[in-house]
């Protein structure tokens, strides 16, 4: 799979070791995560808002309220900054300076385009819902045409794109290793808990096998 388009913006600066541009990386960090952060600026200063999102391919799909102020905004066409991190680890060093953490993030430059045709729109939102629990789609009513036409659904390039990755121990300063300190990493990892069942279920309802812990 060829890498992201690589430029002097997208470029990883500091500690550049780190950086990744191939696709591969980009995408298993999108696909690990639930949230994205969506930085834009507007004629009161930059913005930056979370939201869920979901990878349709090279594309990275959001989606919202018809009233968002953000939506507006991108499907004109504005440059927008989406970041990605996971948190894989607190790294504990013998110095308060080295310490860190282990993660992988990811950058995504460019500019949204609006999806307006009804069944493009519905599959986008499939992937939406897909991205955060797969096979729910299937088993949910599907958006009404009123729920479609409130809904504003983006589709974003994932070309202008970078990674980087942290792994691995602290590095200490040579000297440091002597001290009798404790050192290491401590993961990281998310879980899901027991279901919780909604009290207006109907009689006899169980939880359905897709979900994450019941499998």
């Amino acid at each position: 799979m060829r890498n992201v388009e690589r430029t002097e913006r997208t470029r990883v600066k500091r500690l550049p070791d780190r950086g990744r541009y191939d696709r591969d990386t980009i995408n298993s960090i999108l696909d690990e995560a639930f949230i994205c952060h969506v930085g834009f600026s507007t004629e009161h200063g930059p913005v930056v808002i979370p939201t869920l999102f979901g990878r349709d391919g090279s594309e990275l799909i959001i989606h919202g309220s018809a009233a968002s102020r953000m939506l507006r905004d991108l499907s004109n066409g504005i440059d927008v900054c989406v970041t990605v991190t996971l948190v894989d680890g607190l790294v504990l060093a013998r110095s308060a300076f080295h310490h860190s953490m282990n993660y992988r993030s990811a950058v995504i430059f460019g500019k949204a385009e609006l999806i307006n045709e009804k069944e493009e729109k519905v599959r986008a939102l499939e992937i939406l819902s897909e991205h955060v629990i797969r096979h729910r789609w299937k088993d949910a009513r599907p958006p009404s045409d009123k729920e479609l036409k409130g809904t504003t659904v983006l589709r974003l390039p994932i070309e202008k794109a970078s990674a980087k990755v942290r792994t691995g121990p602290p590095k200490d300063d040579e000297e440091d290793y002597l001290l009798p300190i404790w050192a290491g990493v401590v993961p990281i990892q998310t879980t899901f808990g027991t279901p919780i069942a909604d009290e207006r279920n109907l009689e006899g309802i169980k939880p359905p096998e897709y979900l994450p812990q019941t499998r």
